[in-house]
């Protein structure tokens, strides 16, 4: 598997990339009868051949162990998402800064609870800002109680966090393409159509954390 081509296996699967295989498995099986093509409620053919990729990977030590080096080297690099105009530095791109910071909490507490964490050089990193460009934008979660402090110094999102990404995230576009990537493992190839023609004000308008 190449980088180009890398799908997060743990993110598709919903699971901790700490993850046994007898997790694997129990997840695995709820998943792929869900998605079957022959289950006439929720069948998807594209999702099923993916989660049965991934089975095969995870559930193979040495394949498994390959992935993982993929996978580490992966979570190191900026998604493409944060480099549209939506988040140009300066107040236009704040709100969607915010917004951006909550939906990596999100995502992360969702497919990794037991690590949920994120530490402020992973957001350097995935977001493509210095800490001196979000360090406005993660005083203000912190002070509205949608993230917090955890263990160390990384930073998780709150239940009213969780919340508030729920209730304002289909307004946004951009980061709604995010998240629906990430749900399949193609998160860092997340580049929706229509980001540069008009998505801009339509992310703006009512996504506010207040």
């Amino acid at each position: 598997m190449s980088q180009s081509t890398f799908i997060d296996y743990y993110e598709l699967l919903q699971i901790s990339p700490h993850a046994e295989v007898e997790t694997i498995h129990r997840v695995f099986r709820m998943l792929a009868a869900r998605y079957h093509p022959d289950n006439p409620q929720s069948g998807d053919p594209e999702r099923f051949m993916l989660l049965n990729e991934a089975y095969g990977v995870l559930t193979d030590p040495q394949k498994r162990a390959d992935y993982d080096i993929l996978y580490h080297a992966r979570r190191l690099e900026p998604l493409s998402v944060f480099n549209l105009r939506e988040f140009a530095l300066g107040i236009d791109g704040e709100s969607n800064r915010r917004m951006g910071v909550l939906c990596l909490l999100y995502s992360r507490r969702r497919s990794n609870p037991e690590s949920s964490g994120m530490s402020v050089l992973e957001f350097e990193n995935l977001m493509s800002l210095p800490r001196e460009h979000l360090t406005f934008t993660l005083w203000y979660l912190r002070e509205k109680g949608l993230i917090r402090q955890a263990e160390g110094s990384d930073l998780v999102i709150t239940a009213e966090g969780v919340d508030w990404v729920e209730q304002h995230l289909p307004r946004n576009k951009v980061l709604y393409h995010l998240l629906k990537a990430a749900e399949s493992g193609k998160a860092h190839s997340a580049m929706p159509e229509d980001s540069a023609s008009g998505s801009e004000a339509d992310s703006r308008e009512g996504d506010q954390p207040s």
